[in-house]
């Protein structure tokens, strides 16, 4: 067991609560839809992004060990993994259920108990650290692609919109995907790459269609509106300024990113893709939660839909 300590990053991650749902369903069919449709996001990469935006940095928060211990049971009854749990365990109970979600598959779930008798239960579903969730210490390539699918499930507004997550594991293993997946997520959004573990950074750059001046996406730490976007709307996720076939290379199938280089060094990439729906119009007449009152045609001035803003 490995004595160290690896300083990383300060997540808040928070999942909003609220779940659409038919109005003339009855509550058996919708828990029934549900459970369907959690099972083709384990199944095909698919994961809601609950993540609300409010931190994911760097100030010192330490897994201590967690990195080298792995994420069995070696790892997660350490001492140091027990301190920096309950220093806050609200927290250490949002960044587990990410980590795990990521890392570890579908169908096994990672436990810790408290001193006091309280048991924490998380759930796989990416797969895609499998030596790590077994217990070994995290490679490189873990670190990173771990630091992307947390980076990818970032929603700077806190709401749970669909996405599809493509890319390769760290072992190389794409993840599943169908063409049903592409054709309902047609629009291509986002790489993302970096590493949080060794205080690398993490980054995200453009990959679909730059969107309209008077168009907001749901996903606003993804999708830009410029070309070169020198904006930093959610920091410590950086965005790089040109598109990320500037920067990475697909994969044979060109569904996806397999690597990229930034300042030198080379990552192993997540890539997303998101539904039309979720990208809204300033003029449609619904002010969206990504939209703001104003007099103008554009997001963050949308009086069409949002109407004037209240006088002082």
């Amino acid at each position: 067991m490995h004595d160290r300590t690896v300083e990383v990053f300060r997540a808040v991650l928070l999942l909003s609560s609220l779940m659409a749902c038919s109005p003339v369903a009855t509550p058996e069919e919708t828990q029934e839809l549900a459970a369907r449709q959690q099972a083709l996001y384990d199944l095909n990469g698919l994961s809601p992004n609950g993540l609300a935006f409010n931190g994911l940095a760097f100030n010192g928060l330490a897994f201590n060990g967690l990195a080298f211990n792995g994420l069995a049971l070696n790892g997660l009854s350490t001492t140091g993994f027990s301190t920096w749990f309950q220093t806050d365990p609200a927290l250490g109970n949002m960044v587990m259920r990410y980590l795990v979600q990521c890392a570890v598959p579908a169908g096994q779930t990672r436990s810790y108990t408290t001193p006091s008798g309280t048991t924490y239960t998380w759930e796989g579903v990416l797969g895609l650290a499998p030596d790590w969730a077994n217990g070994s210490p995290a490679t490189v390539q873990e670190q990173q692609v771990i630091s992307a699918c947390l980076a990818a499930h970032t929603n700077k507004f806190g709401v749970r919109v669909p996405i599809s997550v493509l890319g390769r594991n760290a072992r190389g293993e794409a993840i599943p995907y169908t063409q049903e997946e592409l054709k309902d997520f047609r629009e291509k959004e986002a790489c993302f790459f970096g590493n949080l573990f060794n205080g690398k950074g993490v980054y995200v750059g453009n990959d679909g269609r730059l969107l309209p001046p008077n168009h907001s996406s749901a996903r606003v730490c993804a999708r830009s509106d410029e070309k070169q976007d020198e904006r930093q709307p959610c920091i410590p996720i950086l965005r790089v300024q040109l598109q990320c076939d500037k920067y990475c290379e697909k994969d044979k199938a060109k569904e996806f990113y397999a690597s990229c280089t930034y300042n030198g060094v080379t990552y192993r990439p997540l890539t997303t893709r998101m539904r039309k729906d979720d990208i809204f119009k300033c003029g449609d007449g619904v002010c969206q939660y990504t939209e703001s009152c104003g007099t103008g045609d554009t997001p963050e001035d949308c009086g069409k839909d949002c109407g004037p803003c209240p006088t002082p």
